[in-house]
């Protein structure tokens, strides 16, 4: 099996245009690479709006003048995030990330145009031979639970289902025609249909079947798994890990993240509600004193009940800190998953992602949007290395 590569979601970066994302690569990733010094090219897991991608396939050069371009200052992609739809950074937009969800043809489009350019984006063996030949994108886990719910009456789930396999038959295209296997890989997150690995297991079980058309749909879906998230929903990271091994359902990237652990003493309160911001949602879990959960949708509702027991909040902090005072993170679960993965797994992309730097309270930021982001690469690196994943 091939290394495994490690780089960063560029979903930190805001920008819904092809011309404001490249800008935003062209000041910020070229400086981590200056940091960071890597031996070649600088792997970095990219975001493109739908609006961004459409700019792409409108120019008929447009994924090899966007590879071109990203070579010529030292960068690579490996991997896509194909979660946010639209403007990521813009306004409030809370609930509007998950929009469109699974059930919408709109979702299935993006999501097979994001494959089409990664497949033209990703390097041949001459160029980056750990990198070449694979990629992934990750997704939203079908969608939030109340508004997939809701909107599609009880059908949502079966028309879900149809267009992953109709996304992933293309991906058997895609890697029939040209070689390269791309993998979409559907991300657990709390308050979604999907939040903890049994879910994603029962979903693949009940409507990811090998047919006459696909004999192997698992090999092009797969999981990513969010590390934050899965620690938001207090789910132990090696049970989840088990979990996805027993059902034969592969992890196709992970995601290092942290969250906001809070102890609820008045001082955290008070510390945590500088975390209580109006740009993402913030889905709090609360563990009482009879090992109950209780799920909040955003911290400023959990603020109000203010629940007794112990807060986690998703809120990605940056993955290199422990502590932010008297407020703790999710860090060590990081460890605990790094710690618990085997060569039998065969996960071989990793990224961080820490989008809500810009939204971090003041004292937890760092020189440079660029500085912060090395740090944390550097970080997982070495914790990456301790384990043996390189």
């Amino acid at each position: 099996m091939k290394p495994a590569v490690l780089g960063y979601c560029t979903n930190v970066h805001s920008g819904s245009t092809l011309q404001a994302t490249m800008a935003a690569l062209d000041r910020h990733a070229t400086a981590v690479r200056e940091i960071v010094k890597p031996v070649g090219l600088m792997p970095i897991g990219l975001w493109l709006s739908a609006r961004a991608v459409q700019e792409v396939r409108d120019d008929a050069d447009g994924i090899a003048r966007l590879r071109d371009w990203l070579f010529s200052r030292g960068l690579v992609v490996f991997t896509m995030n194909g979660f946010p739809y639209g403007d990521f950074h813009a306004g409030t937009g809370k609930k509007k990330v998950y929009e469109p969800h699974w059930a919408d043809v709109r979702r299935a489009l993006y999501t097979m145009e994001l494959a089409d350019i990664l497949a033209g984006l990703l390097p041949d063996a001459t160029i980056a031979p750990d990198i070449a030949g694979e990629g992934s994108i990750s997704t939203l886990p079908l969608g939030w639970r109340s508004t997939f719910t809701q909107e599609g009456c009880g059908a949502s789930v079966g028309i879900a289902s149809a267009q992953l396999e109709q996304v992933a038959r293309h991906l058997k295209r895609i890697e029939d025609n040209t070689g390269v296997c791309i993998h979409v890989d559907l991300e657990p997150e709390p308050g979604c249909v999907m939040d903890r690995a049994q879910q994603v297991v029962d979903f693949f079980d009940q409507c990811i079947q090998p047919s006459k058309e696909l004999a192997d749909p698992r090999r092009y879906l797969r999981v990513c798994h969010d590390i934050c998230h899965s620690a938001v929903m207090f789910e132990s990271q090696i049970e989840a890990l088990e979990t996805y091994r027993r059902a034969g359902v592969r992890i196709g990237k992970v995601q290092i993240s942290s969250a906001v652990s809070c102890d609820g003493t008045e001082r955290a309160f008070k510390a945590l509600r500088n975390f209580d911001e109006p740009r993402f949602l913030h889905q709090t879990c609360v563990l009482d004193g009879k090992a109950e959960m209780h799920f909040f949708e955003d911290l400023e509702q959990a603020l109000d009940d203010a629940p007794n027991g112990v807060w986690r909040v998703h809120f990605h902090v940056p993955i290199d800190t422990e502590f932010m005072g008297v407020l703790g993170t999710t860090q060590h679960d990081i460890d605990a998953f790094l710690a618990a993965i085997t060569p039998d797994d065969a996960i071989r992309h990793f990224e961080v992602e820490t989008y809500a730097w810009n939204v971090l309270p003041m004292h937890l930021r760092r020189d440079s949007l660029a500085r912060g982001i090395a740090d944390e690469l550097i970080w997982a690196h070495a914790r990456m290395k301790a384990h043996r994943l390189f």
